[in-house]
């Protein structure tokens, strides 16, 4: 059964692959161009980060940083090769969403590549009602970026 939680970011399986994640960005974007973060920013109060895993065995990460009151912004995402393609990503993605409408928020956004290697998460993200929209907050027009949004519906019947 695949549980999707709240997880610490400093467990040594999640460490491992935000260093896998790091590495990787690193190797198909230029470095002023990477946003990724690692385990001491995901540490920070205003994100929460989400494992999905089976039993022991770690099949992806997911993060949420609030940017305001009405957003906030996904970071991290990350399914090892391993596990692509069984829709783990969906289901913290879902878990990231249902929190962030729970908070209330208007909208989530996200920052990925432009390039090819990054062509299946605009893929994922656009089959999930994400649009492209222009910079946010702290980014800059970046050819190697593409900048995504999600308006969220919010029920009016929220406790």
């Amino acid at each position: 059964m695949i549980e999707v939680a709240v997880d610490d970011p400093r467990r040594a399986d999640i460490a491992a692959l935000i260093a896998e994640h790091l590495r990787d960005m690193h190797s198909t974007t230029p470095a002023e161009s990477v946003h990724a973060i690692g385990v001491d920013a995901l540490c920070h109060s205003s994100i929460t980060l989400w494992s999905a895993r089976e039993g022991d065995s770690l099949l992806g990460i997911g993060a949420l940083k609030q940017l305001d009151a009405s957003s906030g912004e996904i970071k991290s995402m990350r399914t090892p090769e391993a596990h692509r393609g069984r829709g783990i990503a969906s289901r913290i993605l879902d878990a990231i969403l249902a929190e962030a409408r729970r908070r209330g928020y208007a909208h989530v956004l996200l920052e990925t590549g432009s390039g090819e290697a990054f062509a299946a998460a605009r893929a994922f993200y656009a089959r999930h009602g994400f649009v492209e929209r222009g910079p946010f907050g702290e980014y800059t027009d970046d050819p190697n970026s593409t900048y995504m949004e999600s308006a969220l519906r919010i029920s009016a019947a929220r406790p």
